[in-house]
């Protein structure tokens, strides 16, 4: 009688093949996400990435309500950061365009094939969508600051709170957006193989985002326009301190390491697809 594990070669074969199938199957749905995103117009981007922007400001609301609420202890924080996930939760799911979930969706396509076309299709998509996200942001800013959509007691406490968070300096500022734009990576490398399961995905590690103070470009974008426009830091202090290495952190999260980590593991298994596919006789 043949022992379990004693398999045929076409056995083995089957095993082997399924068992490459998933991580192939991941990267070829990230990948097309990829190119629907580098594909849409102009137009249709703006109008998503300041949506995106406009709802990523749930978390930083969200947050301040549940500190206003909580008292001044260190157990608070980690009921009060449970407010970050909600914009997150909004944006993504909503399939609304955030910046940072391109960092890894729209450079596989250019990875996986690499021209100057789809290197300036990327840099179109990238530059179209963070600009996007910001004007969404800045806006609520604005609301927020003339007390449009919360009242003067409320602005003030929200100020009391933004101006005692440690202040970070531009390097700093740049580490701490790397895991940022990892993790940002990571949900959209997972999503696809998280059915039913998104909500908590995006919140989970969105959370850890929050615990660790990493920096996200969009999200910390809210809380430094806010401090702008209330005249606690000037604009120049925003985008040298914050925005700029936020943004090069992210990136070098997103795509330097996530990116090119989750392409390079399947490189060999994507060619060797392109190949067969290639090499198929016609139908």
């Amino acid at each position: 009688m043949k022992p379990d594990h004693a398999l045929s070669a076409d056995e083995a074969r089957d095993v082997n093949q399924r068992r490459a199938s998933s991580p192939m199957v991941v990267h070829e749905v990230v990948r097309l996400q990829g190119e629907e995103e580098l594909k849409r117009p102009i137009l249709s981007m703006v109008l998503s990435g300041m949506a995106a922007g406009l709802a990523i400001n749930a978390s930083l609301l969200t947050e301040l309500y549940l500190r206003m609420r909580l008292p001044d202890t260190r157990w608070a924080e980690l009921i009060f950061l449970l407010g970050y996930p909600v914009g997150y939760v909004i944006v993504i799911m909503g399939r609304l365009q955030l910046f940072t979930e391109s960092t890894i969706t729209a450079v596989l396509p250019v990875a996986a094939h690499p021209d100057w076309e789809n290197l300036g299709r990327l840099l179109r998509l990238w530059s179209t969508v963070l600009l996007a996200n910001l004007l969404g942001v800045v806006i609520v800013a604005a609301l927020m600051a003339n007390e449009v959509i919360i009242t003067h007691d409320q602005r003030l406490i929200a100020l009391d709170i933004l101006e005692k968070l440690p202040r970070q300096e531009g390097l700093q500022t740049l580490t701490l957006g790397i895991p940022a734009g990892f993790l940002m990576a990571a949900i959209a490398w997972i999503l696809p193989s998280a059915k039913g399961s998104e909500f908590w995905v995006i919140s989970m590690l969105t959370y850890v985002i929050a615990l660790g103070g990493f920096s996200h470009v969009v999200t910390g974008s809210s809380q430094s326009a806010f401090l702008w426009l209330n005249g606690v830091m000037s604009l120049s202090e925003m985008m040298a301190d914050f925005i700029l290495p936020a943004l090069v952190g992210n990136v070098i999260g997103g795509t330097g390491l996530f990116a090119v980590l989750a392409h390079g593991q399947m490189r060999s298994d994507v060619k060797a697809a392109e190949q067969d596919a290639d090499a198929a006789p016609p139908s």
